[in-house]
């Protein structure tokens, strides 16, 4: 079989598009990981990516990679520590407990809505992360409904925009 130019330019098109998608990856039925980093000296703490859209019964699975330091993912519910609810009401709250290097932990999202959530130990450090379940097109949501309580300026300041997570679909660590 013999193709023609214009059959693989337009081939050569579709990889390109179907590339430029990538960030939309999360849109499929996989797992999703979030890592928890931190620099050797344990000056800086992450969790990459901090911000990430997925669709309603997907699974986040955050792994502690950074061989030096224990992390957590904790929601931000009043059930954890009487933090301020940056959740959607109906959603079931999490708290990781303390996972060492190479350590794991799940949680399946089914209600849609803006999730916040931090390392407890490392929160005054600006480690917190933000997923959206949900469609796309719902760009409704411009900021989170809820308080900011008592959350550190330097969490708060941590934080990706809904319009930033929205349109790239995975906002990486700065």
């Amino acid at each position: 079989m013999t193709l023609t130019r214009r059959e693989i330019l337009g081939a050569g098109g579709g990889l390109a598009a179907a590339l430029s998608l990538s960030s939309l990856a999360v849109w499929g039925g996989e797992i999703v990981e979030i890592k928890m980093q931190g620099n050797e000296d344990g000056s800086h703490v992450w969790f990459d990516p901090i911000g990430i859209l997925i669709k309603p019964g997907q699974t986040i699975r955050w792994i502690n990679l950074n061989p030096g330091n224990s992390h957590t993912t904790t929601a931000y519910n009043p059930a954890n520590f009487e933090r301020p609810l940056r959740m959607p009401k109906a959603a079931k709250s999490w708290d990781s407990d303390y996972l060492l290097p190479n350590e794991s932990f799940s949680v399946t999202f089914t209600e849609q809505g803006v999730y916040d959530y931090f390392c407890i130990p490392h929160e005054h450090a600006g480690m917190v992360g933000r997923i959206i379940v949900g469609e796309p097109e719902m760009h409704g949501w411009t900021e989170l409904v809820g308080t900011n309580g008592d959350l550190p300026e330097v969490a708060l300041k941590a934080f990706p925009t809904v319009e930033d997570i929205m349109t790239k679909g995975i906002v990486r660590h700065a």
